[in-house]
């Protein structure tokens, strides 16, 4: 009977993280790789090209909303690197075998997470000005002396490292394929504690800024503080 119980106990907490998982990534079954788009300029501000692609940012847009940052994606210039909705799935996965695990209610909407911990988590990937590939440095994640990219503060005064990583070409140095990183800086006295997330489309240029999207490998918030944080909230 006991070990009927525990099976019943994982498979229930099974069954709801897997309607969680469907409630925001459900329409992803082969997921998000954009190679961008022919025409980069989206004719609506930020959030009107958020909610234009559902597949990818039905769930962002409403965090969007949610955490009280609407004006600023309608209004702002600004630079946004976009985490995909898949990215909310798995953060909200972790989160629920952390709460599962001690005994705590798991989370069932994103309406139970607070406002205040979506929006701390979203300034993360905000930016003031509008930036395009072209405009940041060239990174070199492993000769980061000689090319360093460049340290800037988010709307949530969190530190990132933003660069260019230039690819080899047929045994040619920095001759193939750029594309943009974004890295999470805890603490710069331990500068190789980074959180590095790599963009898989770049520059898409609404009337109030750029979009560039991450890729669907990467986790929301870049690392599982938040997790720590809706946990201090059950």
């Amino acid at each position: 009977m006991k070990a009927y119980l525990k099976y019943t106990k994982r498979a229930v907490f099974c069954f709801l993280s897997a309607l969680v998982l469907m409630f925001v990534a459900c329409k992803k079954n082969n997921y998000y790789v954009d190679g961008g788009l022919s025409d980069p300029n989206f004719k609506g501000n930020m959030l009107q090209y958020l909610q234009a692609k559902p597949f990818y940012f039905d769930t962002i847009a409403t965090v969007i909303k949610m955490a009280g940052l609407e004006q600023n994606f309608q209004q702002d210039d600004m630079t946004f690197f976009a985490p995909t909705d898949h990215s909310i799935a798995r953060i909200i996965l972790f989160t629920n075998q952390q709460l599962y695990a001690n005994g705590k209610d798991t989370i069932k909407t994103l309406a139970e997470v607070s406002p205040s911990i979506w929006r701390k988590y979203l300034k993360r990937y905000m930016f003031h000005g509008a930036n395009k590939l072209n405009d940041y440095p060239q990174l070199d994640l492993n000769i980061q002396a000689l090319y360093p990219g460049q340290d800037y503060y988010s709307y949530g005064n969190d530190i990132l490292n933003i660069g260019v990583v230039y690819d080899d070409v047929n045994g040619i140095k920095y001759a193939g394929y750029r594309h943009l990183v974004i890295s999470y800086i805890p603490d710069l006295n331990k500068p190789l504690y980074w959180y590095t997330n790599y963009i898989s489309s770049s520059d898409i240029k609404p009337t109030n800024g750029v979009v560039h999207t991450l890729n669907d490998y990467t986790t929301f918030g870049f690392n599982l503080d938040f997790v720590n944080d809706v946990y201090a909230t059950r």
